[in-house]
């Protein structure tokens, strides 16, 4: 039988750290949004630049002294009857027009869509390859931030993509972070009724999650990502070596949906990342990888997610989702959907039988790598509740949330109730 003790008493008596407080800006390399959010509780873990983020060593994916140069790594992703390469690697952003050209024939206009942050760092380098490679570049740069990643966004990218002459056989290119890599699908999903993607991640969290899976997307004021398609992308390219431009924040929000894929299918991924230390650098083209293989085999059984089978990705988004958007995108993604899987786990606790310690052991796991496990001091619990109401993981009114009974595995469940997700939020 699941435990019978009430939500907010196990949160009480597992839950160590202080709230977010929302602080100053911390300017964004590697896109994204710029409003900054410091953090209370211990920041132990992670690189930067090519520097640990603090004193102590807990974690070390980056050995940047060293002369090893670990080779492109590829992987084929499938979904449905679609597949298509991942490359993962250092040094791919002066060879793109190269490696584009193996999957589609110069010479072909493209756009490549880029943010006010990413663009200034890497379009030029990214335009000169594909010109070499005999393409015909256009860069589109947009205002960076969630909150322009809207409809009236991508109308008017695709009026500047047709004025410039752009046609059926051009492509698209999205270079940034998960905003971006949304806003372009979007863009070659509807474009002369779909044109080919190219998918250029440039934070962490956009390669192991975003940039997988073909879901694309737009937001609301309702919420986040209500208009969409699923448009699979022909080519992911991940070069790493963008991810040392990443501020602190940004790049730490990655770690969010790596600890994800660990509690819903890895529970291996979980261990390891709880016992890594600085003396047992783990690559991080390794560790990319391996979150790849596990969103695109869990994308390959469900494409459209339709059965069920691809929802457990959702796990910590129902809340977390919730809570970008009463934050008025002020939180990241990463940061909510942390917010949003100790929820999750305080409810899995009593829906699920989670036993109760694993509530405190990924506690200290998004902590060691500095992400937060509970709300800002007087955070509006009812704008998240208002902001539910219009998720897509409901179904005529009922609640599609996903729920872990332990660690590597995970299930939808329909018994969750708004109750159930009020007390959580109280205890967060």
């Amino acid at each position: 039988m699941p435990p019978t003790r009430g939500i907010q008493a196990i949160a009480a008596a597992m839950l160590g750290g202080s709230p977010l407080d929302l602080g100053e800006s911390e300017a964004g390399g590697g896109g994204g949004s710029s409003s900054g959010i410091s953090y209370l509780h211990r920041n132990v873990a992670g690189f930067v630049n090519s520097e640990r983020l603090t004193d102590s060593t807990v974690f070390l994916f980056w050995a940047p002294k060293t002369n090893i140069v670990q080779s492109m790594t590829s992987i084929q992703a499938r979904a449905g009857a679609h597949s298509y390469s991942v490359l993962i690697g250092s040094g791919l952003l002066a060879t793109i027009g190269e490696r584009i050209g193996e999957k589609l024939r110069p010479p072909k206009q493209c756009a490549i869509i880029s943010d006010t942050h990413v663009a200034p760092r890497f379009a030029e380098e990214v335009e000169k390859s594909l010109s070499a490679a005999g393409f015909q570049p256009m860069l589109v740069e947009v205002s960076a931030g969630e909150q322009f990643k809207t409809l009236e966004q991508a109308g008017s990218i695709c009026e500047r993509m047709l004025h410039s002459g752009l046609d059926r056989q051009s492509f698209v290119v999205g270079l940034g972070g998960g905003v971006i890599g949304d806003l372009s699908g979007f863009v070659a999903a509807i474009f002369e009724r779909g044109v080919p993607h190219v998918q250029v991640p440039t934070t962490l969290l956009a390669m192991v999650d975003s940039s997988i899976g073909g879901k694309t997307g737009v937001n609301t004021t309702a919420g986040k990502n209500l208009l969409g398609a699923v448009h699979q992308p022909t080519l992911v390219i991940d070069d790493i070596d963008t991810l040392k431009t990443l501020p602190r924040r940004v790049l730490r929000q990655g770690f969010a949906e790596i600890i994800k894929h660990a509690v819903i299918a890895d529970a291996k991924m979980f261990q390891d990342l709880k016992n890594e230390t600085g003396s047992a650098a783990v690559s991080l083209q390794t560790l990319i990888q391996r979150n790849v293989e596990i969103k695109s085999n869990i994308v390959a059984k469900d494409e459209f997610d339709r059965t069920g089978g691809r929802a457990v990705l959702n796990f910590g988004h129902t809340i977390g989702h919730g809570i970008e958007r009463a934050s008025n995108y002020e939180i990241l993604h990463g940061e909510a959907v942390s917010l949003g899987m100790i929820a999750a786990c305080m409810i899995s606790i009593q829906k699920a039988g989670l036993p109760q310690g694993t509530l405190a052991a990924l506690a200290d796991l998004l902590q060691r790598f500095g992400l937060p496990i509970r709300l800002p001091e007087r955070f509006s619990h009812q704008r998240i509740l208002d902001a539910l109401k219009f998720d897509k993981k409901f179904e005529n009114g009922e609640i599609r949330f996903v729920v872990t009974p332990k660690i590597g595995s995970a299930q939808l469940s329909r018994d969750v109730t708004m109750d159930d997700i009020r007390e959580a939020l109280q205890a967060l």
